[in-house]
């Protein structure tokens, strides 16, 4: 059995959780709404303040979808109450992070600023001037939106500039030795 497909969904007060035909499931919350469509070949069952995915079997197919079922519904419920959030660091001399209106603004040593647009349903936030936070409520987008982010100038492994996730660890490197006079 999967330790984690077998786990019933606890929905807090405030969200509702709607069940719809071949596996449609709409959940709105506080933060927001979102919407997802799941295989028809689990059974999703809503009873008393609680959401449940039970298997019909326990083909090889139907056990991976259990748990990867359970987990996103989960994470839809936990997305529409209190949301998701990224935290991303800046480091660097002269490295900085803005915000322009909704968009951000990072001056990550390019000759130029790289302006970035946030998605539907993200925000931006920039605490001091070299920490980025990522919100949403969908944990996927987020994600994205926070490696995107990344992508622009990684962390290199020489002096360890770049944009890192908040607590990574970036291995360094120790460079050329030179010559010896």
């Amino acid at each position: 059995m999967s330790r984690i497909g077998i786990k019933p969904i606890s929905v807090p007060t405030g969200v509702q959780v709607e069940v719809g035909k071949g596996n449609a499931v709409r959940v709105k919350g506080p933060k927001g709404e979102l919407a997802a469509t799941f295989t028809p070949k689990l059974s999703i069952v809503q009873e008393d303040g609680h959401v449940r995915v039970e298997r019909p079997n326990d083909d090889r197919e139907i056990r991976a979808l259990h748990g990867l079922t359970r987990s996103l519904l989960s994470n839809m419920v936990v997305g529409v109450t209190d949301g998701f959030r990224k935290n991303l660091e800046i480091q660097g001399v002269g490295y900085r992070a803005a915000l322009d209106g909704k968009n951000l603004v990072l001056n990550v040593g390019y000759s130029h600023p790289v302006r970035l647009v946030p998605p539907e349903g993200i925000s931006y936030q920039v605490e001091g001037n070299n920490r980025v936070a990522v919100l949403g409520i969908d944990k996927q987008v987020v994600g994205e939106e926070a490696a995107r982010i990344r992508g622009t100038r990684p962390p290199e492994p020489y002096k360890g500039k770049g944009i890192r996730y908040q607590g990574e660890y970036v291995r360094r490197k120790a460079g050329k030795a030179g010559k010896a006079k």
